[in-house]
């Protein structure tokens, strides 16, 4: 189905995701770590669709929150193949995963182990892992730079927070500490910041054995793996990050005499951001006194935070018409009332872009549905899946019937 076609039949804003393309990532990570454990990271995308996908492929699910847990869930997706983590899980998260019999909690507070041993059953100990911060920088915004002290999760590794979570864990017979997680960060495109971060998580293991006689098994180091949004962007590559990562955790672990531990990534953008496009109808085009053109969309901040929480940037082509007018520099702007609700600042359009034209936005897939809201009281955009040229719809459209359905009285 072509894109114009699936904006008459389901309306635009909309999202439309591969299949195809999605489960061919989702191989290339299971084929480039054959001896890894690969999990889909649902925060980037989640819905009954994509979960049988990821399922079908083989990899396992990384949830954040009772929502996605319950989702994936209710979906079919096998609990153990699940890992539950988040810096404030709530007592129905951990119940519910304790209930579910989830794969592994990542334990990301000293007040989570107590609560956690408290519900979990000796007999059947939970499997966790401990979210260490090696002190690495790595990311495109300050915001998703999740691998360094002074923010709110895990336990830094310098100074002993990580040892001393260890030792708690290990003193809970309820709880079964089966390794350390980390996540550096989001948009990573080299591989050096791994390669550190496996120096010091290894190190740290070697101490744990020193300390408590214990080797722990796995070592999950997360994801953020860059994809490009605009041409000529750099994105990491996935063959290079699987050997060099295998290769130092081999030689670190032989350095400090240790056996090598089962590895675990955790990627999401990188398999479902280049899957999707989003397309938006043009409703104003308005030309300002200085010269600047205002291209103004049917979507906007509600659907896509991203430009106004990162900055991100993203192209934008025109689709259903042919045009021979020379490009121009416009601002795709969206519909809300915020300055600030600019989804593509400086885009190159024809100059006779008007009302009622079809834009395109590759590599839509991620970060964007996800973090949407009803701003304005702007419904969310539906979502489609294509397959052999046949689109079927996944999420429909958000009403206005939906808002008033959750008024209770007044």
């Amino acid at each position: 189905m072509r894109l114009t076609e699936a904006a008459e039949r389901f309306g635009t804003p909309l999202y439309v995701l591969d299949e195809v393309e999605v489960r061919s990532r989702c191989r290339a990570y299971r084929e480039a770590l054959p001896h890894a454990e690969v999990l889909y990271a649902a925060k980037a995308f989640l819905c009954s669709a994509t979960a049988d996908w990821i399922a079908e492929e083989g990899l396992g699910l990384d949830v954040c929150s009772v929502g996605e847990l319950r989702l994936a869930a209710a979906a079919g997706f096998p609990p153990q193949r699940m890992l539950l983590h988040g810096n404030a899980k709530t007592p129905e998260e951990l119940r519910l995963a304790l209930r579910l019999r989830v794969g592994r909690i990542v334990i990301d507070g000293l007040a989570e182990i107590p609560r956690l041993a408290a519900l979990a059953i000796a007999d059947e100990p939970q499997r966790v892992l401990v979210r260490v911060l090696p002190g690495v920088a790595a990311g495109h915004h300050a915001a998703v730079r999740t691998g360094v002290a002074g923010q709110k999760f895990g336990f830094p590794i310098a100074g002993g927070d990580a040892a001393e979570a260890v030792s708690r864990i290990l003193a809970q017979p309820s709880l079964n500490l089966a390794g350390l997680h980390c996540h550096l960060g989001s948009q990573i495109t080299e591989v050096g910041p791994f390669l550190t971060a496996i120096d010091r998580i290894v190190a740290l293991l070697a101490e744990i054995r020193e300390r408590h006689g214990v080797q722990l098994p796995e070592i999950d180091l997360g994801g953020g793996h860059g994809v490009p949004y605009l041409a000529g962007e750099p994105e990491l590559d996935l063959a290079d990050f699987a050997a060099r990562v295998r290769e130092r955790l081999a030689s670190a672990c032989a350095e400090h005499g240790l056996t090598v531990p089962r590895l675990l990534v955790e990627p999401g953008r990188a398999i479902v951001a280049p899957a999707a496009v989003a397309l938006y109808r043009v409703l104003v085009v308005k030309h300002g006194t200085d010269g600047q053109v205002f291209v103004a969309v049917d979507g906007g901040m509600s659907d896509n935070p991203r430009p106004a929480l990162y900055g991100a940037r993203y192209q934008v082509r025109l689709i259903g018409r042919d045009s021979n007018a020379e490009p121009c520099a416009v601002d795709v702007v969206g519909r809300h009332c915020e300055a600030g609700d600019v989804l593509v600042p400086g885009a190159h359009l024809p100059g006779d872009i008007r009302a009622g034209d079809l834009l395109a936005v590759p590599v839509a897939g991620a970060y964007q549905l996800s973090m949407a809201s009803s701003y304005n009281l702007v419904g969310r955009p539906a979502v489609v899946a294509v397959r052999d040229s046949r689109a079927r719809q996944l999420i429909r459209r958000e009403t206005v019937e939906d808002f008033l359905s959750r008024e209770v009285g007044r």
